[in-house]
């Protein structure tokens, strides 16, 4: 048996690298995907698919992601579909190169160069939407959209449309959609005790990114905020350097936390928020009907995308169960609790309305928009 996985292996990676090498990368990821890397027949009618697509579109599309190709198990971001689906919405006229696993870089980087028209497309965090508009941080801003439903009412709603995107427009991004992957948590290391409340928070070294609400926000639900870059927060969460952190389920599966948490709460207080932008002189460059089948297929990926959240966080929290990690969810009490320590009706929290949405008018219309149920359900924790 150990052989013939042994053979299995090597014939996969062979076939993978002689795809590579002949040019046809986003083939040999598509091969991988389906599972049939292990045939050279099959792998070979792949890459000709792949070949026979490419040279028959007329507009090529690089999609960038940080994720690699079977992440969307756990952690659904689904760049596959979006590839497939862009490629048959207009009618082969658009072919999609998929660079996954951060092959051109993570985050800002991507950023960087959708903006600058390096690559057509790419995933990121919203939160790097920030700097072009500043009412996207607000999306940080706890409980205002952190479950599931309220993040895609805000993102699907008429206020984010007029409000939001056009600014992102002016500064050169097209949004394709929006990816729901579902709440941020607490997660606290091995060796630590469970938290249920607020309460439980005290003396907890809480690892966060560089945002000041995140910040304010752990400093205001007791814990000793510690800022820690996103590449050294497993040894600091080992070495006890940081006794927890807040990423989705689905994240602390991917990025490889499962042997060093003990547990794992749904405080449901921000949203794990990503999106898919497009350079938008790219975008406007193409003719009206391959713009339509662009956004179409954006919009049939955003649907698989919510229908993929539950089945996601089911099996990462199988394969964090099975490392021996708990998982709590919250009554309605409990989580009235941590809304009320830390939650966006509280006064520390005007400038920050203030700042971000430039009134507290505007501030009403997004928390309105984000408690008014949209055309889309999707399941939360």
């Amino acid at each position: 048996m150990t052989i013939e996985k042994d053979g299995l292996k090597s014939a996969e990676r062979r076939n993978f690298l002689k795809l590579s090498a002949s040019g046809g990368f986003t083939a040999a990821l598509v091969a991988g995907a389906g599972g049939v890397l292990w045939s050279s027949e099959a792998a070979a009618q792949t890459a000709k698919e792949e070949k026979e697509r490419e040279a028959a579109a007329e507009h090529i599309m690089t999609v960038a992601t940080a994720y690699v190709l079977g992440a969307s198990r756990s952690y659904p971001i689904m760049q596959l579909d979006l590839k497939e689906n862009i490629q048959n919405a207009t009618n082969g006229k658009v072919y999609v190169k998929l660079a996954p696993g951060g092959q051109l870089g993570a985050g800002g980087a991507l950023v960087q160069k959708v903006q600058g028209g390096t690559i057509q497309a790419a995933q990121h965090s919203l939160s790097n939407f920030a700097p072009f508009a500043s009412t996207v941080d607000l999306i940080n801003m706890p409980y205002l959209c952190g479950s599931n439903q309220r993040f895609t009412n805000l993102v699907t709603s008429g206020f984010w449309k007029s409000e939001v995107e056009p600014k992102v427009e002016a500064n050169g991004f097209k949004a394709l959609f929006y990816v729901n992957i579902d709440p941020r948590v607490v997660a606290v290391r091995k060796g630590g005790n469970k938290v249920m409340s607020p309460g439980d928070m005290a003396g907890v070294k809480f690892r966060v990114p560089g945002s000041k609400m995140l910040q304010q926000y752990y400093r205001m639900v007791g814990a000793n905020p510690t800022p820690v870059a996103w590449g050294e927060t497993p040894s600091a969460i080992k070495q006890g350097v940081a006794d927890a952190l807040d990423p989705s389920v689905g994240a602390l599966y991917v990025f490889g936390f499962k042997d060093i948490l003990s547990h794992v709460t749904f405080t449901q207080a921000v949203p794990d928020s990503q999106v898919y932008s497009c350079n938008l002189e790219w975008f406007n460059s193409l003719p009206s009907d391959v713009q339509e089948g662009v956004m179409w297929g954006s919009e049939m990926t955003g649907h698989q995308n919510l229908s993929k959240v539950p089945s996601a966080r089911a099996y990462a929290m199988s394969e964090l169960t099975k490392a021996g990690v708990q998982f709590h969810s919250l009554s309605d009490d409990q989580l009235g609790e941590w809304k009320e320590a830390g939650g966006y009706q509280r006064p520390e929290w005007d400038d920050f309305k203030k700042e971000l949405a430039g009134s507290m008018d505007n501030f009403a219309k997004m928390e309105e928009a984000a408690g008014t149920q949209g055309k889309y359900f999707v399941h939360d924790a």
